[in-house]
């Protein structure tokens, strides 16, 4: 069956539209709680949020439709995507929820489901809720309508997780770092980890009021942070996104540090530790060549997926692999987590600067990233990519970057967008390959 409510990240879309109102929050409470109904014990579900202020709707749309089917709610009040799946498995849960739209404005809103295992719903658990949603389902008796509470020391459990991510004898006393919480869930855990553990923090995008999370802030907004960074004289900058789940860096000199860089840092420490497992880095297929040729020079492998984390995930579970990530910033630890946790990365990041006693600069720029050039062409209608035209100018395009680069095409899972990528050692090169692409897209679609 087609999925009408699921994307690849959970359930997400503009608030008070679509699939993202009040009503269906309710109903996707009721789904997720019958489908997680199993045994005879009292069930229990864990709800965390983001700082989005349709948060506090969803959020009560949700406790109604699990209570109403007999389950308990256990709310913690903003914290991170990762911390939400750790509290479900701490707390012996059958479910968690997320509310968040991750790096999304404040207008959208989203919600993510955890198993009991902490880690992201199957495609089947997913289809089984989405099938649901459009029954009516039995509710539970008066006598069993499940009850919600609030817990005071959510906040305080994941600080001490994370820090626990760290061996004991590792402090950042003396490090001058810049925190940038992007307004959003981890506003007041990953400062407060980062001074628990000894550093100087200067924080910013910690004053959420409902509307301005990833407002010009965040990992997907620089310019703040760097500038802060720079005029503060810190030592390094650490970027969040609304929810925490990603991670960005900048160094002293208000250098962008990418998911890939930082995999390969963290990667490269954890071998020369004898713990990477499964001999390399699971990424995506955007993840850039100069990762893959700097692992393969470091004796390591790098395993690709498709586009979103949870591909990562799928990847990582199935073979054995504990590092995973995106160039976007997503980066998975499985020895520490469930799913991605930027505060959980900074802390490998930050360790390794202490540790060596280099500058930012220095120590996270291992490779020279190769000419990468994305592009978004737009069409109508149809399967561009099936036309024979096109298909004759990838082949050609691909033979040209053989050996020396890469072409990645892809239609986009949420809008009528063809997305072209090139990459190689001729930047010039990668760009007329990308045009001619895009160009034979335009003229299929027409």
């Amino acid at each position: 069956m087609g999925r009408n409510y699921f994307g690849t990240d959970g359930i997400r879309g503009l608030t008070n539209a679509g699939v993202m109102t009040a009503a269906v929050a309710m109903k996707v409470g009721q789904a997720a709680g019958t489908r997680f109904l199993r045994g005879s014990h009292r069930h229990r579900v864990v709800i965390g949020k983001d700082t989005r202020l349709s948060g506090y709707m969803i959020e009560n749309a949700l406790v109604a439709g699990f209570t109403s089917v007999g389950m308990d709610v256990v709310l913690t009040g903003p914290l991170p995507t990762p911390a939400i799946a750790m509290l479900t498995r701490e707390l012996r849960a059958d479910v968690g929820v997320m509310i968040s739209a991750s790096h999304n404005p404040y207008e959208d809103n989203g919600i993510k489901l955890f198993g009991p295992d902490g880690f992201k719903l199957s495609d089947e658990d997913e289809l089984a809720i989405e099938a649901m949603l459009e029954q009516d389902l039995p509710l539970a008796p008066a006598t069993d309508i499940g009850r919600a509470r609030r817990i005071e020391d959510a906040r305080g459990r994941y600080i001490h997780a994370v820090k626990g991510s760290l061996p004991d004898d590792v402090r950042l006393d003396g490090l001058k770092i810049v925190v940038d919480c992007a307004n959003g869930a981890a506003y007041q855990v990953a400062p407060s980890a980062m001074w628990e553990l000894g550093a100087d923090v200067i924080s910013i995008g910690v004053s959420p009021n409902g509307t301005n999370i990833n407002a010009k802030c965040g990992s997907t907004h620089l310019d703040l942070i760097k500038e802060t960074v720079v005029a503060s004289g810190a030592d390094i900058g650490i970027a969040l996104d609304g929810d925490a789940d990603r991670l960005i860096v900048v160094d002293e000199k208000g250098q962008t540090v990418d998911g890939d860089q930082i995999m390969a840092l963290i990667g490269t420490r954890l071998a020369a530790r004898g713990e990477l497992r499964g001999g390399g880095v699971v990424a995506t297929v955007m993840s850039n060549l100069g990762l893959e040729r700097y692992l393969a020079g470091q004796g390591l492998t790098l395993e690709r997926t498709r586009v979103g984390d949870r591909h990562v995930l799928e990847k990582m579970k199935a073979e054995g692999y504990n590092l995973g990530g995106e160039q976007s910033g997503h980066m998975i630890l499985l020895d520490h987590g469930t799913t991605g946790d930027g505060t959980v990365a900074a802390l490998q990041v930050l360790a390794a600067l202490v540790q060596s006693g280099k500058k930012a600069s220095d120590l996270l720029h291992l490779f020279d990233p190769v000419p990468q050039l994305l592009k978004n062409v737009r069409f109508g209608g149809g399967k561009p990519l099936d036309d024979a035209r096109v298909k004759a100018v990838i082949a050609d395009a691909e033979a040209q970057l053989a050996g020396q680069g890469r072409l990645v095409i892809r239609p986009s899972g949420t809008e009528p967008v063809i997305r072209v990528m090139a990459e190689g050692d001729d930047a010039g090169e990668v760009e007329r390959v990308v045009d001619r692409i895009c160009e034979a897209v335009k003229e299929a679609a027409a």
